[in-house]
């Protein structure tokens, strides 16, 4: 598995001085998609609705809005 392209526009251009700390949405080659993000589980996890459910390998991260707003143009509608 290997990262294919970055979703919407880097760190540096959202507004980034550093480029060391800010989220990111990655499509990798297999078709998943990764995110870098906030890590919010033990925060979030106990207000999912009922109808979610979470593995215990999975976590719960958090990105802003400007970041998944950018992204959308790169997603793919199918």
């Amino acid at each position: 598995m290997s990262v294919v392209r970055r979703l919407g526009d880097p760190p540096k251009l959202r507004g980034s001085g550093t480029m060391e700390t800010c989220p990111d949405i990655f499509e990798l080659s297999d078709g998943t998609f990764a995110v870098i993000g906030t890590e919010a589980t033990a925060d979030l996890d106990p207000l999912l609705p009922p109808d979610a459910a979470r593995a215990d390998y999975e976590r719960i991260v958090i990105i802003d809005r400007e970041t998944l707003l950018r992204a959308k143009r790169d997603i793919p509608d199918a």
